[in-house]
């Protein structure tokens, strides 16, 4: 017998390929590199964090790849499942960085990207 002040929640992902979200936080406060569980020993003048959410959610992977490559960034969280990137660096490694993933996701893989965001 079903309870009837259950809620039943249905999540669904719509097939596609896109970066939805691409964004720079420059120069944050420490309290939010303390918060996400980032790398507290660094300057915090000079950093920056790149936050990036894409579809299907593997991109996540081919994006850290591309990250590293290309810049000298930190990887400080990545979500295969749900399509979340966040890395750290100074804030040119991290522009770096998000471009590559922009440009190959684009040009290479045909998906449709945002611009780039900056707080």
């Amino acid at each position: 017998m079903a309870d009837e002040n259950l809620t039943r929640i249905i999540q669904e992902t719509v097939p596609g390929r896109q970066i939805t979200l691409a964004h720079i936080i420059a120069r944050p406060r420490p309290i939010i590199y303390k918060k996400l569980g980032l790398n507290p020993g660094i300057d915090y003048s000079q950093s920056a964090i790149g936050v990036l959410t894409m579809t299907p959610a593997e991109m996540a992977i081919i994006g850290s790849d591309l990250a590293t490559k290309a810049s000298d960034i930190e990887l400080g969280f990545l979500d295969r499942f749900s399509g979340t990137l966040i890395f750290t660096g100074t804030l040119s490694n991290v522009e770096q960085a998000i471009r590559e993933i922009l440009n190959y996701a684009e040009h290479t893989l045909r998906f449709t990207v945002c611009p780039v965001s900056r707080s």
